[in-house]
């Protein structure tokens, strides 16, 4: 059953946001006239691969900005230590998706924007989490990041299913990866905080 609400969810995400690639996004040479000093060319992306990449980074991004304020808020330093370190790692899954952005001739942007979607910090989320302290800011980092790790595995393992790039399909798979060992060491926090 959820599989197919993933699938149905993403499909009218495609709907919605009308995620295709650029007319003009470069297509790779046919034959041997590329060179090596050429730059990267873009490749366009499909359908599916574009709603993926296009959500991934927006929810990493205000995942990021949630994690960030645990250096100051938190009142556990398991928690501080675990958000920076987690915080870190979703800062490198951004870059990798940018480029991916880049490969698929995606602008750098939120399509996103201003939509309350399941797993992804809200800016309504972020301003709570600077009205919150001490024990109340640790157990909302740990639901509002656990609900993003949980959305972002099922999502990312969509892609992994319906995708057709490869590169976009291998970040997922690493995604989907990350996100489990990252909810086995946060289920280890939510004892801890509950």
């Amino acid at each position: 059953m959820k599989a197919a609400r993933t699938t149905a969810a993403l499909s009218l995400l495609l709907l919605l946001t009308g995620c295709a690639a650029p007319a003009d996004a470069e297509r790779p040479p046919a034959g041997p006239s590329a060179t090596a000093s050429a730059p990267p060319l873009t490749v366009p992306a499909d359908p599916t691969d574009a709603a993926w990449v296009q959500l991934m980074t927006p929810m990493n991004e205000q995942a990021v900005a949630l994690l960030t304020l645990a250096g100051n808020r938190a009142a556990d330093p398991r928690i501080r230590t675990w958000a920076a370190a987690l915080r870190t790692a979703q800062n490198g899954e951004l870059a990798q998706l940018r480029a991916l952005l880049a490969r698929m001739g995606l602008p750098d942007t939120n399509v996103h924007e201003g939509h309350d979607m399941p797993g992804m910090v809200t800016e309504h989320d972020l301003a709570r989490a600077r009205t919150v302290e001490g024990g109340a800011f640790d157990r909302f980092l740990v639901a509002q990041i656990g609900d993003h790790l949980r959305q972002s595995a099922q999502v990312s393992r969509s892609e992994t299913k319906a995708g057709t790039r490869p590169d976009a399909r291998r970040l997922a798979a690493a995604l989907v990866s990350a996100r489990r060992a990252g909810l086995d060491r946060l289920a280890g926090l939510s004892s801890r905080t509950g």
